[in-house]
């Protein structure tokens, strides 16, 4: 009988786990209810402000014109790709960007880090409070006071750089007409406004490091910099792998709002971008079917970038997915 009762147990458990199993989905579901209700307006923002106009990337295929309407105009295949890779402005733009992305990448990129670094360092709260705070103000300002100041401080004749540099030297420079100068005080402004904020995802990641591992650092006779070299930046490494795989997807995109406020028709032959184009061509010039290849174009560049970083990231096991 205890054999019978033996075989029966096992048998038994196997119907009754599928019910055990569902109950355990119906309650994680029944507990996760508040949490996706939250979640639901983001769900919908991108639904209806990012994957529903996917759909006007069509007009990259068609010679659109308003009278015909999206669906109606005449399709042209590869014409305007055709178009975009023969003309000499449009090839320009497509170096510009190309150029001044990876400048802002091998630039800027390690800037939140090393401020967060240095704030993990400071010991005096009050100081490290107030510095934190002067850094991050900057982000919350748009690029038009941000580029208002930029140009104010570089102008070629009232501005405080060139007013400090004429008493020094006697003469002026033009920082902003100069193609090599324009694009330092381009990456300039952009490390001011934008590397206090990204620091602090970096300081969050340095929270969850084992403060035992310093001491044992200390212990084995590791200083300031061996420690940050063998135990913080170690400890922070995926978070540093996602943020640059994040910044290989936008490595295109260079920023509409901080070029449009700092160029000038003197450089524009470094200065013009993806989205200056986009802006002048389309909007301004109406050829809004060239301008959706080139924005199209710009998103398979970044689809492309992120999955190739991601596979390499994925070989030292710290790929996003």
């Amino acid at each position: 009988m205890k054999d019978s009762l033996a075989r029966a147990l096992p048998a038994q458990q196997q119907v009754h786990a599928p019910d055990a199993r569902a109950l355990r989905r119906k309650r994680r579901l029944k507990q996760n209810v508040p949490w996706m209700l939250m979640f639901l307006p983001v769900i919908v923002y991108y639904i209806v402000f990012k994957y529903i106009p996917m759909g006007g990337n069509i007009i990259a295929f068609k010679n659109y014109n308003f009278n015909d309407g999206l669906w109606g105009s005449p399709w042209v295949g590869f014409h305007n790709f055709q178009l975009l890779f023969t003309d000499p402005l449009a090839f320009k733009t497509i170096r510009n960007t190309f150029v001044i992305a990876v400048l802002s990448i091998l630039v800027n990129f390690p800037f939140p880090v090393l401020l967060a670094l240095m704030f993990n360092e400071v010991r005096k709260m009050w100081f490290k409070k107030t510095v934190q705070t002067l850094l991050y103000l900057p982000h919350f300002l748009s690029w038009v006071i941000i580029g208002g100041l930029v140009i104010n401080l570089f102008a070629q004749e009232s501005g405080t750089v060139n007013h400090l540099l004429r008493q020094l030297t006697g003469d002026v420079y033009p920082f902003l007409y100069k193609p090599a100068s324009w694009i330092a005080v381009f990456l300039g402004a952009g490390a001011w406004k934008e590397a206090g904020f990204g620091a602090i995802i970096y300081l969050a990641a340095l929270s969850n490091i084992d403060p035992s591992l310093y001491e044992a650092a200390s212990l084995d006779g590791a200083g300031k910099l061996k420690q940050i070299w063998h135990v913080t930046l170690p400890g922070i490494r995926s978070v540093i792998v996602l943020m640059l795989i994040l910044a290989m997807g936008r490595i295109m995109d260079v920023g509409f709002d901080q070029v449009y406020n700092l160029q000038n028709s003197i450089v524009s032959d470094v200065s013009e971008v993806i989205s200056t184009y986009i802006y002048r061509m389309g909007l301004q010039g109406g050829q809004f079917s060239l301008t959706s290849a080139m924005g199209l174009f710009e998103a398979v560049i970044g689809l492309v970038l992120v999955i190739t970083t991601n596979a390499i990231a994925r070989k030292f096991d710290q790929g996003l997915w």
